[in-house]
Order: structure tokens, then C-alpha cells, then sequence
């Protein structure tokens, strides 16, 4: 057998052209025998060892094309130097081929750290607390890196030249790259100081009407955030607008477990009066009012007892009105209500009397932050306030509508 292998390469070195085909055929059978199993062998057993460790599982840890990238690296290095081994191939063509399989596989390699380092990123999201200090953005700094440092070792191979030399011209080149790497380097400084001042973070609220962006943070990446609205459309905003404009981040009220409430009820002015006895009196039967009456009956009597025979006249002396015992049942209300946050600012206040009516403010914090409850909260109370108001004497302001013009028509247009 031996005998027979070897009186045939002898047949082989006998004919050049023959020779050559073979060994090139060889070459790369084993390039490619070699790139199997490394691939479907070494590689694949490695990733799932690693991930029973890491995740428990390998089927829940993806590797972005970890497996295939590496499992490249082989066959180029078997056919970078098996060429110098082919017979009868022109010089030139074992340096270029030599050359093109040295720039390829630094290439892989780049593309595998690049899939390595979306490994690192996928086991970070996983973290309870990633969201509170994202890797993103500094990951994909790395990946610059990595592939600028790779095209320079490519181009280098390629040219078979020293890297050194490449890196010498680097210092001319440096204006040209800050204008080209402007925007790159804008936004890592911008990720840097998201980061390091907690600005924003993965899941924040934030709105920024100048952009038209309102909803959750999504995504923070080295260039972009992307926030999905409210409507579910996502807008992409670039990362160092986020230092530059203004904008509101919901995180504090979120975090604060109140969400405020801050609307008017516009009332008549027209329907304001003093309340008669006969008002009190009924007013007494309201049992969020029975102690504030008391309580400001005893102190207006003692003001006007001090006044003698100028209270005679009502202008002179100190009465109820139906607005401001109004105000004080809003008052008492909120502060019975198991809705509000008796723990945090309760306002009830008039604002400045304007075309539109008196504005009557309330200004408190519901007991949470969902947005369903927090709406629902909040139309209970005006709902309530609104159907009570006639007990007051009150009435609410609004512009006259079509059925108020048909009400106000001429008796003879009837």
C-alpha cells in the first residue's frame, strides 16, 4: 500500500498542471473538513457548556453568530498556509492569496468579538437592575474600536506592510477623523453623562414636545434613544439631544407613588352669594359641613358682636357665602377620600376671576401612578363635584351652546 501511494505521488510530480489541481483540491477539502468540525463540534460543545453555566440553559443564550464567525478563522488559516505548500504556484499569487486569508481572518475575528460583546449585552439585560445603568452604549464604543483597529491590521496585511507605518500617518488624519467621528463622539460623551448623572434610564417616561416624543424609554444606545409613545409609535431621538434640549423625565412621580391632579372647575360668577339662614341650616345636614359651619358660625358671631350697631348693615359685618363653603366641603372631601394622599400637598384655591369664569383649583396627589386608576380617580371626584353643586347655590360656567339660544328666544318667535 505504501508502495503504491508513493509511486503515485512520484506520477503526480511528474506532471505539473495535474500535481497542482490536486494539492489545490486537497487544500481545500481540508479547509473545509476543518471549518466543520470546529464548527459542529468544538465550537457548538464550548457554547452549550457555556450555556448550561451561565443561563441554565443553552437554548435561552443566543450567539449572535459567535460560532460561525470563529469557526471561519480555521479554514482561512489552513489555506493561508497550505498555499505555500501547493506546488508549481506563481510566488505573487501564494503572497496575495497568503495576504487576502490573513486580512479575512482579522476580520472574522473582529465580527466575532463584535458577536461576543452582543453576548455580554444580552446576559446584562437579564440583570433585575440593568436598566438602571446601561452597557449598550459603551459596548458599541468597544465595537468601534475593535473594527478601526481591524482595518487598520487589514489594510496592513493587505499591503504587507507594518502596522506601525499605517499609525505614523494617523496624526495628519486626525482632523479629518474628529469631523468624520463628529457625531460618534458627541454621542459618547452624551452616553457618558446619561450615565454617570442617572438621566434617563430604560423604562423612564419622559416627553419632549419639540420632537413630538412622549411615552417610554425603550432603548438607549450609543447614538439613539428610542421612545415608544403613547400611540405606539416609537420616535428615535439622537442621544445628545438629551443634553442639549430640555425635557421632562416622569421618573420622580413614578417613584414618588402621588400623581398630581390640577384642574379648575370654572364657576358662574353671577350665582356667588351670601347664604341665608334658611341655606345654613340645610347646609348643617351635609356632615363633611357640619363641623366647619359650627366652627365658622362661632367665629364670624364673634367678630360682628364686636362691631355693635354697624353689623346692623350686611355690609359692614362678616357672612357665609356659598363659594366659600363650597371650597371647604371640596376641602374635607379630598381629605376623607382613601384615593388622595393625605401625606403630600392638598390645595383648594381660587385663581385670578378671567372671561371663562372663576376658576376653583384643586391641587392634590392621587395614592397611584397608574394612568387608568389615576383617570378614574380624578373623573370620580369632578363627577361628584359638578352633580353638587346646585346644593350651593353654584353654578358652572360655560359658553352658550344651540339649546341655550333656543331657550332665550323672543315669546313671539315661540
Amino acid at each position: 500500500m505504501h508502495a503504491e501511494i508513493t509511486h503515485w505521488l512520484e506520477w503526480l510530480r511528474q506532471h505539473d498542471e495535474l500535481h497542482t489541481i490536486v494539492a489545490t483540491t486537497l487544500l481545500f477539502a481540508l479547509a473545509w473538513l476543518s471549518n466543520w468540525i470546529v464548527r459542529r463540534i468544538l465550537l457548538r460543545g464550548l457554547f452549550h457548556a457555556v450555556g448550561t453555566i451561565v443561563q441554565g440553559g443553552p437554548a435561552q443564550l443566543q450567539d449572535h453568530g459567535l460560532i460561525k464567525r470563529l469557526a471561519n478563522v480555521v479554514p482561512a488559516m489552513v489555506l493561508a498556509y497550505g498555499v505555500k505548500v501547493v506546488p508549481n504556484l506563481p510566488g505573487e499569487l501564494v503572497e496575495v492569496v497568503s495576504n487576502v486569508c490573513a486580512a479575512f481572518i482579522i476580520l472574522t475575528v473582529a465580527l466575532a468579538l463584535s458577536a461576543a460583546l452582543d453576548i455580554v449585552n444580552t446576559l446584562y439585560q437579564r440583570r433585575a437592575d440593568a436598566h438602571l445603568r446601561p452597557i449598550k452604549g459603551y459596548l458599541q464604543v468597544l465595537k468601534i474600536a475593535v473594527f478601526a483597529i481591524a482595518t487598520i491590521l487589514m489594510i496592513a496585511s493587505l499591503i504587507d506592510r507594518s502596522p506601525l507605518i499605517l499609525l505614523s500617518g494617523l496624526g495628519a488624519m486626525a482632523a479629518v477623523l474628529m469631523l468624520i467621528f463628529q457625531d460618534t463622539l458627541l454621542s459618547l460623551v452624551a452616553s457618558v453623562q446619561i450615565t454617570s448623572s442617572d438621566i434617563i434610564r430604560v423604562g423612564d417616561w419622559v416627553e419632549m414636545p419639540q420632537l413630538n416624543a412622549d411615552g417610554d424609554v425603550i432603548d438607549i444606545a450609543l447614538h439613539t434613544v428610542k421612545v415608544q409613545n403613547w400611540d405606539k409609535t416609537i420616535t428615535t431621538i439622537p442621544t445628545k439631544r438629551f443634553i442639549t434640549d430640555a425635557f421632562k423625565n416622569w421618573r420622580g412621580m413614578q417613584e414618588s407613588g402621588g400623581r398630581r391632579i390640577k384642574r379648575c372647575l370654572y364657576l358662574d360668577q353671577n350665582s356667588v352669594r351670601f347664604l341665608s339662614q334658611d341655606d345654613i341650616a340645610r347646609l348643617h345636614g351635609i356632615r363633611l359641613l357640619d363641623g366647619y359651619l359650627k366652627a365658622k358660625q362661632s367665629e364670624l358671631l364673634t367678630w360682628n358682636s364686636r362691631l355693635e350697631e354697624a353689623c346692623r348693615r350686611p355690609v359692614n359685618s362678616r357672612q357665609l357665602t356659598n363659594l366659600g363653603t363650597f371650597r371647604a366641603y371640596v376641602e374635607h372631601y379630598l381629605r376623607e377620600s382613601p384615593d388622595i394622599r393625605q401625606d403630600m400637598t392638598l390645595l383648594v384655591r381660587q385663581l385670578s376671576p378671567a372671561a371663562d369664569g372663576l376658576p376653583l383649583e384643586l391641587y392634590c396627589f392621587t395614592n397611584t401612578t397608574a394612568w387608568g386608576r389615576y383617570e378614574a380617580i380624578q373623573s370620580d371626584i369632578f363627577d361628584h363635584l359638578l352633580a353638587i353643586l346646585p346644593e350651593f347655590g353654584l353654578r358652572v360656567f360655560q359658553h352658550p351652546s344651540g339649546a341655550d339660544m333656543r331657550a332665550l328666544r323672543l315669546p313671539e318667535e315661540r
